[in-house]
């Protein structure tokens, strides 16, 4: 249009002037039709604006609630990973059970948003139809009220019943975290595995401190004991000591003195008959004590390779169950 109008202008300009007030009223006819076409297409434009408008928001939601949905998925997958990375034979049927009851509680979801778009529309059905009730009939007619009595009491139970799925809907999310809590308490394999390493450090710690302690003792008890036979020792040489001067005077005292030193002798005898005694005791308890220990390492070894056992069978049980779940999927 805006060319057409250009050709016209042109045209006149160029000197067709046979006609001229002809041209005149046929450039204002022109362009007066020209300046209605505009503004019909400019009306068109603006209400192809609008529509436009009105779609881009209406994708703009769309592409944020797609996003939000991709969200939640992604969430619940990986929700769903970390249980399968955390089943094991002890916690399945838990497992199982909570499964069923997130099964539930999204079904519960799903039908309570149902529910809920179900009662808005109801309830705006209902509210346009007791106004154009009360509209009608003004104060109305008996059976007009029952009727509106009717739809009130619909509405009543309606709400009721959304209460009491709420009410259902909350003790399954309290049931759900509940399972949570006892399976987050169930320590893995990996966390297992931790903590009996963790343990037994604690105890080559414990048992290198002990022995050193138990070392110290013993260095000790030997040292007071050669202390005090040698406090003995010396005891018994001083008193032979002076008792040998005092017993050289006499035939007499040197009988006594004699008869004093077989005494000490006897004494030593004594002494040295219940240390006889005595290592033999402690011979025989390092040998029942040597027998446990012998017995321990026997049950020692005989944990580590049950432990063995036990991690080769758990690692063959992962294998088949990743096999069965690939059969499966295929």
């Amino acid at each position: 249009m805006a060319s057409e109008y250009e050709e016209k202008r042109a045209d006149l300009e160029a000197g067709k002037k046979p006609d001229k007030v002809m041209g005149a009223q046929a450039h204002k006819r022109t362009v007066a039709a020209l300046q209605k076409q505009i503004a019909v297409q400019e009306k068109k434009m603006e209400e192809a604006q609008v529509v436009h408008d009105e779609l881009q928001g209406q994708y703009t939601a769309a592409q944020t609630k797609l996003e939000e949905v991709e969200v939640y998925s992604r969430k619940i997958a990986e929700e769903m990973e970390k249980l399968n990375e955390l089943e094991t034979d002890e916690n399945r049927e838990v497992l199982e059970q909570l499964r069923s009851l997130v099964a539930m509680n999204e079904s519960l979801k799903r039908q309570e948003a149902q529910f809920k778009a179900h009662c808005r529309e109801e309830k705006t059905r209902l509210e346009g139809e007791i106004e154009r009730l009360q509209i009608s009939v003004g104060h109305g007619s008996t059976e007009d009220q029952e009727r509106t009595a009717n739809i009130m009491r619909h509405y009543e139970a309606d709400k009721e019943r959304m209460q009491k799925i709420r009410a259902l809907l909350a003790r399954k999310n309290r049931e759900i975290a509940q399972l949570q809590r006892k399976i987050d308490e169930v320590p893995s394999r990996i966390e297992m595995a931790q903590y009996q390493r963790r343990f037994i450090e604690l105890y080559n710690q414990v048992a290198s401190t002990l022995t050193e302690t138990k070392q110290f003792y013993t260095l000790y008890n030997t040292l007071e004991d050669q202390k005090e036979f040698m406090e003995k020792e010396v005891e018994i040489l001083n008193n032979i000591h002076e008792k040998f001067e005092l017993g050289m005077s006499t035939e007499k005292n040197k009988e006594l003195f004699l008869r004093q030193v077989q005494e000490i002798l006897n004494g030593v005898k004594q002494d040295r008959e219940r240390l006889e005694k005595r290592r033999g005791e402690e011979k025989m308890e390092k040998d029942r004590l040597n027998g446990i220990y012998l017995e321990l390492v026997e049950k020692q070894r005989a944990y580590y390779k049950t432990v063995r056992d036990f991690q080769e069978e758990c690692r063959r049980n992962e294998i088949l169950v990743s096999k069965l779940k690939a059969k499966a999927s295929r």
